[in-house]
Formats: structure tokens, C-alpha cells, sequence
């Protein structure tokens, strides 16, 4: 039976203060599950927000506070902090509805097998759904049968949740990744390690996309450096070459390209370090999404 200490809120942060002040309050006052904000070094007043919002919290709050921006690991660190057997991802700028963390619950409860459930998102302030739940919602992977969604090898983090031990196991977010396009990689290691990942409408996150961000470019630029990266960690050789051929006419287009191909370069070495090719399965279902 589902209780408000089965889910925890993880949020990664940085130098965005009155936002994810807005957030947090959002989360106490609508569910009663504990929140782990990491703060990924601001330099803005993060850390004394969120400390008194902790004093005042009943100690449903806490605050964990790193001397840098470790980026997408600041989620692994907020996870392993959690004392919940399934963790909900927000951002800074995004949240859950209140009748999420129950229903999460109670589907990993059912389903042994599932180490991650994607939400439906709803994007504010027009209300509207994410395109990319459309996308999940007809994953030509298909539902097999026993599952609660359709299978899927992709998330948006602010709108998943997932089982601690399965997230842990998959050695979570990669350090070579940082931000941007950090999810796929996961969802492949989970995969492999033969866990399920499904798409789940009844579960509804909400994002309102910050106006603090990285140019548009520089976003883009990240994530074709991240697809690259995730793409020579665990893929063949032939898809290696065609990732790093499109990053490379990229990076002759703009300087954040430039900028990300010689970031793929500095990170080329631990990369084959930590090269190993996927189950076969899991190439394929990757190969069909590619191809659907």
C-alpha cells in the first residue's frame, strides 16, 4: 500500500532562486513526500532560500549544497540521499501533480519489472502537452503485455520517475555527459541491464521553462555532443562514425558546435574506456526507433 515515504522529489539546481523557491513550496503544500534539492554551486542565494524553506518544512526538505556544477549528477547524489524506494525527478522550473507520486507508487508496486515511468508533460503557461509525450505515447516499440505503458528507450528527466534500486544499478546519470540529452544514456544502461521503461499519461508532470537558460544554440550544440558521446559509448562502430560525421559539418556552422566537437575530443579517451556495446536486443529496439 502506497505512503508519502515511498517517493521522494529529487531536484538538481542552480542559480535559480525564486524559481525553484516557487517549486519547492508548490511540492510541500500539494504532497506530503520528502524533497532533496542538490545544489549544483550557485552563486546566487540557492543555498539560504532553501535553508529556511528547510527550517520551516518539518523536515520534509533537505538541502545538499556541491562546491561545482556536476550538472545531471547532482540527481545521482540527491538519489542516493533518499531513504525511498522510487524517486520523482523535477527541475527547477517543473513539478508533479499532487495524485503522481501514489499512482507511481502503486505501478512499480504492481510491476516488478519497471525501473522507470515517463510522464505525460504539460508545458505552462498555455497548458499544453509536450509534443515528446505524443511521441512516447506511440513508441513503435509497442506495449507488451504485463506492462503499464508502452515500452520506451527515452524520458525527459523533470517527467520521470524511477525505482532507486534499478537507477543505481544503471550507475545513473554519466559524468561525461553533464546536462542536455544525459537521458538517453541511462535509458539505454537500464535496458541492458533488463529493466523496463514505459510511458505512463496517468502520471502528469508540469514544466514552466525558465527564462534563465543557455541560448538556443548552445542547447542544441549540447545535446548533438551528448547524442555523439552517448552514441560511441554503446553503439557500433558504423553509427559512431555517422554521429561524429554530423557533429563535425556541425561545428564548421557555428562556434557552440565547434565548441562541443572539441569537448567530444577532450572526452574521447574515458569514453573508449568506458565503451561496451549494447545487448543485441536493445540495439535493435534502438535501431527501430531510428528508423520508425
Amino acid at each position: 500500500m502506497y505512503s508519502p515515504t515511498d517517493v521522494s522529489f529529487v531536484i538538481a539546481t542552480r542559480n535559480r532562486a525564486a524559481e525553484l523557491a516557487t517549486v519547492v513550496a508548490r511540492l510541500l503544500d500539494t504532497t506530503r513526500c520528502p524533497i532533496v534539492v542538490v545544489d549544483n554551486g550557485s552563486t546566487d542565494d540557492t543555498a539560504v532560500v532553501m535553508s529556511r524553506m528547510a527550517d520551516r518544512s518539518a523536515n520534509r526538505l533537505r538541502l545538499m549544497t556541491l562546491a561545482d556544477n556536476q550538472g545531471a549528477v547532482g540527481r545521482n547524489v540527491g538519489v542516493a540521499a533518499c531513504d525511498t524506494p522510487y524517486v520523482a525527478f523535477c527541475d527547477d522550473d517543473s513539478w508533479w501533480t499532487p495524485d503522481s507520486p501514489e499512482i507511481g507508487a502503486d505501478l512499480f508496486e504492481r510491476h516488478p519489472s519497471v525501473g522507470l515511468l515517463a510522464a505525460r508533460t504539460i508545458v505552462w503557461p498555455r497548458r499544453r502537452q509536450d509534443p515528446f509525450s505524443a511521441m512516447l505515447a506511440d513508441s513503435p516499440l509497442g506495449r507488451r503485455p504485463g506492462l503499464p505503458g508502452p515500452s520506451i528507450l527515452g524520458f525527459m528527466s523533470c517527467a520521470a520517475m524511477v525505482r532507486k534500486a534499478a537507477f543505481e544499478e544503471a550507475g545513473g546519470f554519466s559524468d561525461l555527459l553533464h546536462f542536455r540529452g544525459e537521458e538517453q544514456l541511462l535509458a539505454l544502461d537500464m535496458a541492458a541491464l533488463g529493466w523496463d521503461l514505459c510511458y505512463c499519461p496517468q502520471l502528469t508532470a508540469v514544466h514552466q521553462p525558465s527564462s534563465v537558460r543557455a541560448t538556443a544554440a548552445a542547447q542544441a550544440a549540447r545535446v548533438l555532443r551528448n547524442d555523439v558521446l552517448t552514441t560511441w559509448l554503446r553503439r557500433p562502430i558504423r553509427r559512431c562514425v555517422n554521429a561524429g560525421g554530423r557533429l563535425l559539418a556541425a561545428s564548421l556552422r557555428d562556434r557552440d558546435h565547434a565548441r562541443a566537437a572539441a569537448e567530444v575530443l577532450v572526452r574521447l579517451p574515458a569514453v573508449l574506456a568506458q565503451r561496451r556495446r549494447l545487448p543485441h536486443a536493445v540495439e535493435e529496439a534502438v535501431a527501430l526507433l531510428e528508423t520508425a
